[in-house]
C-alpha cells in the first residue's frame, strides 16, 4: 500500500501519498540498521517458498542457477531408492545459490556445495535476516545452509521428501555461525 501510495495510479489523492511518504520516512528512521538493508534475499526466499519446491540431492547445480534434476552420487537420505536423478528441485546450497543469485542479478555463489560456498564468505558477528546460516562440523567440513529470516528461524531445503520451508535454526545439529558476502 505504502509504495503503490507513492508511485500508483491516479487513484490516491495528495493526502494519502503525503501519508504514505511520511509513515515510510519515520519507518526508515527508526528501523534497526538491519531493516535499511535492501531486503531482497529474505522477499524473494519466501516468494520461492510459496512455488513448492522438492528437494532433491544435487538439485540446483547446473550450469545456471534454479531447480534441476539431482544426482544419487554421494546419496545418503532416507528413502529409497533414491529419487534425486529423477526430481527436479533443489538441495540446501542449490537454493541459497539461486535465491542469491536472483537478489543479486549474477551467480554470485556458483555450482559448489556448502563447503564452496562458506569459502566465498565471511563470518558475520551480528546476524541479520539475509545472511546465510551454515551447519556441519566447521566451516570447511560442513553439511547443510539455509537463509537466516531473523527470529531465530531460516529458509531452506532440508531433506529428500521435504519441500522448501521455514525451519528453527535450533532445531538442527552442528551450528557453525551466520555469513554473508
Amino acid at each position: 500500500m505504502i509504495f503503490r501510495a507513492l508511485e500508483g495510479p491516479a487513484r490516491y489523492g495528495a493526502a494519502a501519498k503525503a501519508g504514505a511518504l511520511a509513515v515510510l520516512l519515520l519507518t526508515a528512521a527508526s528501523a534497526p540498521v538491519w531493516r535499511q538493508v535492501d531486503p531482497a534475499i529474505v522477499t524473494i526466499a519466501y516468494e520461492l517458498e510459496k512455488r513448492d519446491i522438492v528437494y532433491s540431492w544435487g538439485g540446483g547445480h547446473a550450469s545456471r542457477p534454479g531447480p534441476s534434476r539431482g544426482t544419487c552420487l554421494g546419496y545418503r537420505g532416507k528413502i529409497k531408492p533414491c529419487p534425486a536423478a529423477k526430481t527436479r528441485g533443489l538441495d540446501c546450497s542449490g537454493f541459497v545459490r539461486w535465491v542469491y543469485a536472483l537478489a543479486h542479478g549474477s551467480d554470485v555463489l556458483g555450482p559448489g556445495t556448502t563447503d564452496d560456498h562458506i569459502a566465498k564468505l565471511r563470518k558475520a558477528a551480528i546476524p541479520r535476516p539475509g545472511d546465510l546460516v551454515f551447519f556441519g562440523k566447521n566451516a570447511t567440513k560442513t553439511s547443510h545452509v539455509g537463509i537466516y529470516l531473523g527470529s531465530g528461524e531460516m529458509m531452506n531445503a532440508p531433506e529428500t521428501g521435504a519441500k522448501v520451508r521455514i525451519d528453527k535454526i535450533a532445531a538442527k545439529k552442528g551450528f557453525i555461525g551466520f555469513y554473508r558476502l
